[in-house]
């Protein structure tokens, strides 16, 4: 029970502050918002290093809670503020590197947990305390970054300091397309207001934008990636690898270079084709392994065709559906909306990796060999949904991602009107 409370809570403590991205963000500003919440992750790893010294089981509990927190508001902010400072043009793969940070932390923790290093009964506090270093570093670091110029000029009205921060951003270079391009977002933000979670889902206008959010969150984390990370090594045992604990670092290792090949890819094919491509390659390696997971007795190479399954599933993850859903959220949505639809995002996000972390270990015992059939069904519905209803947004400013949900709904509404008058020219011609 404790096991799975203190590997369960962090992701709880990721739901509860997901919700308050938007607001923090808001009331602070973007770099001051993750300034203070990088306390929470020195005090919670803090605690999680002082294990030793108290009842171990309530202080990296308590510790995983806090971390978690910092977690979820840390994955919202970041996404949010490299949108609004990143160049049009650059905007998905400088997004993309919050994926490759995220990669590059699991790896260095999968290397440094290895029983000779800190992965053994004298060094574990230390491995767990090392993430608040890292806290630690980002403040230093963010004392250096300017101020999201968008922040500063459509929702403080701070012209001359959006121009400063901007100029810091883009050295000496034509700034008035993107002055331009701003204030078109504040004029239409002003118009629309901000807009709060009850009216992101109740309002038709954001509705379609709002689903496509939603379910890309859910695409990243039901198609059975954590499953892979969280239980790699038992898997690894499973088809027969003899050091399982070298293979999962390897499986870091593969997750890590191909996070930064889409760094260059996805400003190159575009978000919605390596969102589809992606998701393709992972059906086909979900249900290569559980042929070979099912066939593992029959025949003994069957464990290769499972580990080259595996690698194949990480890399089709890193190509598309891994970073895509960390910033496409926030290209989605223009000024007024964006932080209550991060939000709602990060919420969506963090519940599905606690039901995945939960249920995952009783569904394989449940299916054996064929749980990854399970998530091969469900990579094939969230394409599906991928091809008919993601935008594609690459090279477009926020207004003109705007005008693409605003076409689909209009083709909708004549749509569903043509369809009744249909119907009614049929019930006059019946009578």
């Amino acid at each position: 029970m404790y096991w799975s409370l203190s590997v369960s809570v962090f992701a709880v403590g990721g739901m509860i502050s997901s919700f308050t991205v938007g607001w923090i963000g808001d009331r602070l500003g973007r770099v001051k918002a993750m300034l203070v919440v990088n306390v929470l992750s020195i005090a919670g790893n803090l605690l999680m290093g002082l294990a030793k010294f108290g009842p171990s089981h309530i202080l990296i509990i308590a510790g995983r809670a806090i971390v978690g927190l910092y977690c979820g508001l840390s994955s919202g902010l970041v996404p949010m503020y490299v949108s609004e400072v990143s160049p049009t043009a650059l905007r998905g793969a400088l997004g993309t590197l919050h994926q490759l940070a995220i990669v590059t932390g699991i790896l260095i923790s999968q290397v440094l947990g290895l029983d000779f290093l800190l992965g053994n009964d004298e060094m574990w506090p230390l491995l767990l305390a090392l993430s608040g270093a890292a806290a630690l570093l980002q403040f230093f670091l963010l004392l250096l970054c300017p101020e999201s110029p968008r922040y500063l000029y459509i929702k403080l009205g701070k012209v001359e300091e959006a121009k400063k921060s901007l100029k810091r951003l883009r050295g000496n270079c034509d700034l008035m397309k993107e002055i331009a391009e701003m204030e078109k977002e504040k004029q239409e933000a002003a118009s629309e207001k901000k807009v709060s979670i009850r009216q992101l889902f109740t309002s038709s206008k954001y509705r379609q934008a709002v689903i496509v959010a939603l379910m890309v969150q859910i695409s990243q984390q039901f198609s059975g990636i954590n499953a892979i990370f969280y239980y790699s090594t038992n898997i690894f045992e499973r088809a027969g690898v003899d050091q399982p604990v070298y293979a999962t670092i390897g499986v870091g290792v593969v997750n890590t270079v191909f996070t930064v090949i889409s760094v260059f890819l996805v400003e190159k094919a575009g978000r919605r084709s390596l969102f589809l491509s992606g998701l393709m390659g992972m059906l086909a390696s979900a249900a290569a392994m559980t042929v070979g997971l099912v066939l593992l007795s029959q025949f003994a190479w069957m464990s290769y065709v499972s580990m080259v399954a595996i690698f194949l599933f990480v890399i089709f993850f890193e190509v598309g559906p891994g970073p895509i859903p960390w910033f496409i959220v926030a290209e989605l949505f223009s000024q007024g909306p964006r932080p209550a639809a991060i939000a709602i995002a990060g919420f969506c996000n963090w519940t599905c990796n606690f039901i995945v972390g939960m249920c995952f270990q009783y569904i394989a015992d449940l299916c054996g060999p064929y749980v990854f059939a399970i998530f091969a069904a469900l990579l094939l519905a969230f394409f599906l949904f991928a091809y008919f209803k993601v935008p594609e947004t690459k090279g477009k400013s926020f207004e003109e991602i705007s005008a693409v949900f605003r076409r689909k709904k209009r083709s909708a509404t004549k749509g569903a009107k043509a369809m009744t008058e249909l119907e009614d020219l049929r019930g006059s011609e019946e009578a």
